[in-house]
């Protein structure tokens, strides 16, 4: 039977984790295992359960406990499912966004990057990357667009941002993805060795003097590609240009000379993921 609870007070304790925690006090550093995330709709919900994440509450409109909500109460009668009238739940900032359900989960344990590339064909790695939206619609395009995993340097927004989550419609929870190593920024030529060591050769998203079209035949041959795409208004670092095996750009028109991260990752991912 669902523990169904009926909150009438915005200050009570049980909407704090949904309220008042920040995104660092959700991703608890020091206590990274203690680590929660929120999502946001019954469709994200869905497919984060489906993706094995835990739920610890969720948080709804009343009327949803017997509609869209039903098949996840089924499926969580175990943890404390809260509900409230929506003049209480709109005074969460964004709460209009969410269709009405929110569920707050353990952060999964990230896996390695050999487990992450095992059977990846085509990957895409963010450097610093920082803007959560960009995440999130990278990971949409990423997911739609034939990548099989995603890699992002620690300067990147972590994708369990709640923003980061909605925008990607939990394709977040679709796709396999990990940090790469701390030592990225200082020396990023020691994650592209691992990926060579993996077979991957490296495509650098960027335009320079020597860049080719992104329909080069000679990248749509090679058998894995890691697509790197850089961060908002500065792009990729040199170095990293410097140690990839292809640097490559999209062929525009009318004097435009860049897109959006995530306008270029969706032509990216299309063209090169064929």
């Amino acid at each position: 039977m669902a523990n169904i609870i009926e909150i009438t007070d915005f200050n009570a304790p049980e909407l704090d984790v949904y309220a008042r925690l920040n995104e660092n006090q959700l991703l608890n550093r020091h206590e990274p295992e203690k680590g929660i995330f929120i999502a946001e709709s019954p469709k994200v919900v869905e497919r984060a359960l489906a993706a094995g994440c835990v739920p610890i509450s969720m948080l709804m409109e009343k009327k949803h406990i017997t509609r869209e909500a039903a098949y996840l109460i089924d499926h969580c009668n175990s943890i404390p499912i809260y509900t409230a009238e929506f003049s209480i739940l709109t005074q969460l900032t964004g709460f209009q966004l969410t269709r009405g359900v929110l569920c707050a989960m353990y952060r999964p344990k990230l896996p390695t990057i050999a487990e992450v590339c095992k059977h990846a064909r085509r990957i895409a790695i963010l450097e610093n990357v920082m803007n959560p939206t960009n995440i999130g619609a990278i990971f949409r395009s990423a997911a739609a667009l034939n990548m099989d995993a995603v890699l992002l340097t620690p300067g990147c927004s972590n994708p369990l941002y709640r923003r980061s989550i909605r925008v990607s419609m939990g394709t977040i929870f679709q796709i396999p993805w990990t940090f790469l190593g701390e030592d990225f920024s200082a020396c990023p030529e020691t994650s592209i060795s691992q990926l060579k060591e993996l077979g991957f050769k490296t495509v650098s998203m960027a335009l320079t003097d020597d860049s080719i079209s992104i329909d080069n035949p000679a990248l749509m041959a090679e058998e894995k590609l890691a697509i790197i795409l850089g961060t908002e208004g500065d792009g990729l670092a040199a170095s990293t240009i410097a140690d990839s095996d292809y640097t490559v750009c999209i062929p525009m028109s009318h004097g435009v000379d860049s897109l959006n991260v995530a306008a270029a990752s969706a032509i990216a991912f299309w063209q090169l993921g064929k």
